[in-house]
């Protein structure tokens, strides 16, 4: 038993254009006659030559489907006959004016849904749509031109197009093509100038479509760049990011990133880099505030997780081509600059091709920032914690070789005992340690008999000694308790900020799933995620964010079970078990 091969899905050309008169279906038509020349199979299915001469012309020698009569509240109106087309099943099929509304009671209700029928019957389609018909910007061409767009397209079906042509003419053109008849009825033209084609119009209509266009370049070049994995910067457009993590000067860095994009005619984006244990970042408020001036100034807010700033800065970066970085310069001591470089001279040493900006703010080398390491304790507590560990027992020393002969031996042991805690409290076990044992050697070096060595007299002063050493244990255990449940308190701070972020989304989009998703991927610097259900035993994809997405379940980094039949699949990197729970919640939000 043979089943019959499925065909392949057709290509889909689209001609867009700024406004009517352009030359779309003009330009559909030349391509479609040289196509018929090489030997292709062209039919026409439908063309609208709006009375223009010199595209009748171009129809001479095509083959063309004759049109489908309908009747509606008493009048006739012809449509493309899609069941012909498809018995008929040529090479291409061309097709004009993909927005149109089709005549209640057809078996689709948009051409784009026609066009779609014969894609998947495998026949290639050349098309025509304007800028104003694209259904992101319908509300946009209405606040312009004044006039309401019925018709209109889904933005995807337009970016699903393997060609996408622009047919450009500057708006001078353009009227003077519609001064001399070659756009509409001499009795139209007054009118249309006057209006629709006034030179603003043209002008902004022009200018959105090359925007639209310019977009759908740049999705390739990142399609393409993660298909080959290529990391290096391409420097084909301009993209500025600019980086938050914490403070006063965020605000300050947004606007002065924001002159800069404007100067070099680029994008900008603001990042917010949320470290995984939340011990730095922006509070509520001040990221509201971030939020909203990076929106007044025309960038996105993206926020982003991760330990390494430095890396997770430049990984998102990289991933969006960026070709120009901004970051506050340090706010770190110069003493705390000697033991780490900080985030700035680590974003610079491995930026590569990516041009640094350092930008200066009155909260510079103002204060130590806290920066963590592999302790629970910050940095600069582990750091004071070594030096007080040995200065003080010394300085005890000192003070005790200079006081009154009358000080007893409890209160040198007391001392000891304070400098051994006071180490503890500050950094954690391994300073008071030290502490503890230095402490322990110079007391029984210089306050035990006999004096100036190392030998234990009596049996109570090992015992003193050994306490000494338990004493500095138990309270830097303690520290060290006290510092893990800080920490885990900072997480589920992080963990409620980017659920309340996730609610938002999913409250406030109008595709909540694929926003939704999108943030995951963008949050965890992911490669993809998507969403699995199964379905008579076979996974299908309900929604995707990213490149390479899964397709079974067994194939992702990290795997996230809604119910035994829906999987939330993350592909990219293997992610701490910590996250989890973020991303349980997600899956149930999807």
């Amino acid at each position: 038993m043979t089943s019959a091969k499925k065909p392949r899905r057709g290509e889909l050309r689209i001609y867009l254009g700024a406004a009517p008169g352009v030359g779309k279906t003009f330009a559909m038509l030349g391509e479609a006659r040289r196509r018929l020349d090489r030997g292709t199979d062209v039919v026409v299915g439908l063309v609208e030559t709006h009375g223009r001469e010199k595209t009748a012309v171009l129809l001479d020698g095509l083959e063309v489907v004759p049109r489908r009569h309908a009747g509606h509240r008493g009048r006739e109106f012809d449509e493309m006959d899609v069941d012909a087309l498809l018995e008929r099943a040529p090479e291409v099929a061309v097709v004009d004016e993909l927005a149109h509304t089709n005549v209640p009671g057809s078996r689709n209700a948009k051409r784009w849904q026609d066009v779609e029928e014969l894609l998947e019957a495998g026949i290639d389609v050349l098309s025509t749509v304007n800028v104003q018909h694209l259904q992101s910007l319908n509300d946009v061409v209405e606040r312009i031109t004044g006039v309401t767009q019925q018709e209109t397209v889904p933005d995807e079906v337009v970016r699903r197009a393997e060609q996408l042509e622009l047919v450009d003419i500057t708006p001078e053109a353009l009227r003077r093509r519609l001064a001399h008849g070659n756009v509409y009825p001499a009795e139209r033209i007054d009118a249309a100038l006057g209006n629709y084609f006034r030179p603003g119009n043209l002008t902004a209509l022009r200018e959105l479509a090359l925007l639209w266009v310019a977009d759908q370049v740049d999705v390739a070049l990142q399609r393409y760049r993660a298909e080959q994995s290529i990391t290096d910067t391409w420097e084909a457009r301009e993209r500025v990011v600019v980086s938050i993590t914490g403070g006063a000067e965020s605000e300050t860095l947004i606007r002065r990133a924001s002159r800069i994009a404007t100067r070099a005619g680029a994008e900008l984006q603001v990042v917010h880099i949320l470290r995984g244990d939340g011990l730095s970042g922006l509070g509520p408020a001040a990221i509201a505030r971030c939020r909203t001036l990076a929106e007044e100034v025309g960038a996105t807010f993206h926020t982003v997780v991760g330990d390494d700033v430095p890396t997770a800065l430049l990984d998102f970066a990289r991933g969006v081509n960026a070709t120009q970085l901004v970051i506050g310069t340090s706010r770190r001591s110069r003493v705390a600059r000697l033991f780490d470089e900080g985030i700035g001279a680590g974003v610079v040493r491995q930026s590569g091709s990516i041009d640094v900006h350092m930008v200066t703010h009155s909260e510079a080398g103002g204060r130590l920032r806290a920066r963590l390491s592999a302790s629970p304790l910050g940095f600069s507590r582990l750091v004071a914690g070594w030096v007080l560990g040995v200065v003080l027992p010394v300085l005890v020393t000192v003070v005790g070789s200079f006081v009154p002969a009358g000080l007893d031996f409890a209160t040198d042991v007391i001392s000891y005992v304070l400098a051994t805690v006071v180490v503890a409290l500050v950094g954690g076990l391994g300073p008071a340690l030290v502490a503890a044992v230095l402490g322990a050697g110079l007391l029984n070096f210089f306050f035990t008999p006999p004096l100036y060595t190392l030998t234990v007299h009596t049996p109570q002063n090992l015992v003193t000694l050994i306490a000494m050493v338990v004493v500095a244990v138990l309270v830097a255990l303690v520290v060290d308790q006290a510092a893990r449940r800080a920490t885990q308190a900072a997480r589920a701070r992080t963990e409620a900020a980017l659920l309340a972020s996730y609610a938002r989304t999913v409250l406030t989009h109008a595709n909540p799933i694929e926003r939704l998703l999108e943030k995951v991927r963008e949050n965890f610097a992911l490669t993809s995620v998507t969403l699995l259900e199964k379905q008579e035993g076979t996974w299908r994809r309900v929604a995707v964010a990213g490149e390479h997405p899964c397709a079974d379940p067994d194939e992702a980094d990290a795997d996230i079970a809604v119910t035994a039949d829906v999987h939330l699949t993350l592909r990219g990197r293997a992610l701490p078990a910590a996250d989890r729970r973020v991303l349980e919640a997600v899956a149930g939000q999807a």
